[in-house]
């Protein structure tokens, strides 16, 4: 393929693979891999590429044995269970299994999840939530797959909210066992992964009652088949069949009646009964007690929304090649056509996506790194868990509803080809919907982040002196609040070098788009701390009085998070040499941060940040910054880390139709 930009200068990456990148795109990648690049450059010239992606005229079951038989051949190449421990004498890491859960997500999706509930949700519940015994006797079958489970906590009647599910788990102690049990129709257990056909036991989330008294939601592993593939007695399983996408994960229901199992299968490292049959638990408070459960689980989040952001890559990657080759409409000086990339409008659609896409992608390294350090081993401190906590649930949020839009963006920008299956995009459409809701609801795992902040808020205000107070509420006055969260470190030092004058700096002044950043998070937080106290003091109905705050929290929440990758992207331009690397990366920080402004600039007008001449010229800006870095388009996409051969999408073909000589 000839090219008319210097997206044609190409040289060999790496010797472990023969992908072939431009200058500029491998270092674009190492960048973009920060402080995982080396990990991440072996993994991807060590990956089976071979037959990665599932034929999708392939039925459901068909699709089910084929996502299992891909899921072994993986295993046994070392892409399956790393990062689970083996038995007792090996300890977890994090690192490596969310490494291996992004480099999955390169392929096909459904084995992307069902390695996810097979060894990061069933087998992590195992880890975390269990003893010695239940990792000796366990995890060396469930990281060979020779024992597949499910990972049973969403019910019918109970889907986000946990704490409330109507599964029991109650001790009996004449027999020294627990009896499992579904006593409504909406404690059914449902969307459960390993479910249907393949699993034979279940880590099961219920209520823990142990004589007339409940202790609140814990697991316990219940066998679910026999050798013959039958459900066992007191078992009840359903098959959900054919769903929006991942065919080949065999989602199902769960049905206990009365299932009798050992008192040593209750996953008790936090809470349990003892052999003189009385409950314990190192945590003495319930509602701690169940979020320290949950919190364990946190990696399954960091590992979705590493899912997602790679399979907006994915999608990004197929359409911008397309478009670097596909012709529409001669015009002058072009009698063969104008390439795709070429319309300004074409631009628009894909170069600021593929700006956020770097962002999300700066945002979680550091999420892993702040992973790696509270679940590795060293040690950590309770606050450092619950911003890890929050920081994740942002992310999922943003990164998968991210996903979900630019797959959509890029389907449409390949036309009509864009929506034959073999170009791959409606089968990630399928497959990556569903991760806006597992995992946590986009819009209650937001609802997390604007509590978590909140509660930040209200503590940074107790704990000001009377003089501190008098000077927080003359800020407050004057819009410019007191640093309520750690996000804005960095930010706030570019922030406050234009402050006074912030009209009179550039488009692309870093400093300024700090500001505005900031200014969005801070008075969005504030306000939204105010109109709640107001409702508080006011008494009434206090559920309708958050409830009419709705979309105010979610702003909070959305703004906050844009704070926080804005801030992941400039650590890593920090972290550049200067050179042809960081110039572009410095333009693709201004497209991402101009279109974040740009989208919210009713909300920076109304709020007097920006005048209606500046919010205009913040398009034009856009329009230029496109223009910029339309000749390193096909770097850009090398640097987002998805080998072109692994894209498999028909058009991208030398001798596809769709596509000409550019």
């Amino acid at each position: 393929m000839t090219l008319t930009h210097p997206e044609s200068s190409i040289i060999e990456h790496t010797p472990l693979s023969e992908e072939r990148l431009t200058t500029l795109g491998a270092s674009l990648r190492v960048a973009l891999d920060g402080p995982y690049a080396a990990e991440r450059a072996v993994r991807r010239a060590t990956f089976p590429s071979e037959d990665m992606l599932r034929d999708p005229e392939l039925d459901v079951e068909a699709s089910r044995e084929w996502t299992l038989q891909r899921l072994l051949d993986l295993d046994a190449h070392g892409f399956g269970h790393v990062g689970v421990p083996e038995g007792a004498d090996t300890v977890s890491d994090p690192l490596t299994a969310v490494l291996a859960f992004e480099m999955l997500s390169h392929g096909d999706l459904s084995v992307t999840i069902k390695s996810g509930v097979q060894f990061g949700l069933f087998g992590g519940a195992v880890t975390n939530l269990g003893t010695d015994w239940h990792h000796a006797t366990y995890l060396p079958d469930i990281t060979s797959m020779k024992l597949l489970g499910g990972f049973a906590m969403t019910e019918l009647g109970h889907g986000s909210d946990v704490a409330s599910l109507d599964t029991t788990i109650t001790y009996l102690p004449d027999t020294d066992e627990y009896e499992v049990h579904s006593p409504t129709p909406g404690a059914t257990k449902a969307y459960i992964g390993n479910a249907a056909t393949h699993g034979t036991m279940a880590a099961v989330f219920g209520q823990l009652v142990v004589g007339d008294e409940r202790h609140g939601v814990h697991v316990i592993l219940v066998p679910l088949r026999g050798d013959d593939g039958k459900d066992l007695p007191g078992i009840t399983t359903g098959d959900q069949g054919h769903k929006g996408g991942l065919l080949g994960v065999d989602n199902g229901t769960i049905r206990f009646d009365h299932v009798r199992v050992p008192r040593r299968m209750l996953l008790d490292r936090y809470g349990g009964v003892t052999e003189e049959g009385v409950y314990a638990s190192p945590i003495d408070n319930p509602n701690r007690r169940f979020f320290t459960m949950l919190g364990t689980l946190v990696r399954g989040r960091v590992c979705v929304g590493g899912g997602g952001g790679i399979t907006a890559r994915r999608a990004l990657s197929i359409a911008t090649r397309y478009a670097i080759a596909r012709r529409q409409f001669p015009a002058s000086g072009r009698p063969d056509g104008v390439l795709l990339l070429d319309y300004l409008v074409h631009q628009k659609r894909l170069l600021p996506r593929i700006a956020r896409a770097y962002a999300l992608g700066f945002a979680q390294n550091e999420l892993i790194v702040d992973l790696v350090h509270v679940q590795g081993p060293e040690a950590s401190t309770e606050e450092e868990q619950r911003s890890l906590e929050t920081h994740a649930a942002g992310l999922k949020a943003v990164t998968t509803w991210f996903a979900n839009q630019s797959v959509q963006e890029a389907r449409e920008a390949c036309g009509g080809a864009g929506y034959l299956s073999e170009n791959q995009l409606v089968e990630m459409r399928r497959d990556v919907d569903i991760f806006a809701t597992f995992e946590g609801d986009n819009t209650v795992l937001m609802q997390l982040v604007a509590k978590a902040l909140l509660t930040d808020y209200k503590k940074e205000w107790s704990e000001l002196d009377r003089t501190g107070v008098v000077q927080a509420t003359a800020r407050v006055a004057g819009d410019a609040v007191a640093e309520a969260t750690s996000a804005g470190l960095v930010l706030g030092a570019l922030a406050d070098a234009v402050r006074r004058r912030p009209e009179e700096t550039t488009l692309v002044d870093r400093r300024w788009h700090a500001l505005m950043f900031q200014e969005r998070a801070r008075h969005a937080l504030d306000a939204l701390a105010r109109r709640m106290r107001a409702a508080s003091k006011a008494g009434g109905d206090q559920f309708e009085a958050f409830n009419a705050l709705g979309d105010h929290v979610q702003f909070v929440a959305r703004a906050y998070m844009e704070q926080r990758i804005l801030t992941a992207f400039v650590d890593a331009l920090e972290a550049q040499s200067d050179g042809e690397t960081k110039d572009v990366l410095e333009k693709v920080c201004s497209l991402y941060a101009l279109q974040s402004i740009h989208d919210d600039r009713a909300w920076f007008m109304e709020h007097n940040r920006i005048s209606s001449g500046r919010s205009k010229a913040i398009g034009a800006q856009i329009n230029d910054l496109c223009r910029e870095l339309r000749p390193h388009a096909l770097a850009l996409v090398e640097g987002m880390g998805i080998p072109e051969s692994w894209l498999g999408a028909a058009i991208l073909e030398p001798d596809s139709p769709s596509t000409s000589p550019a």
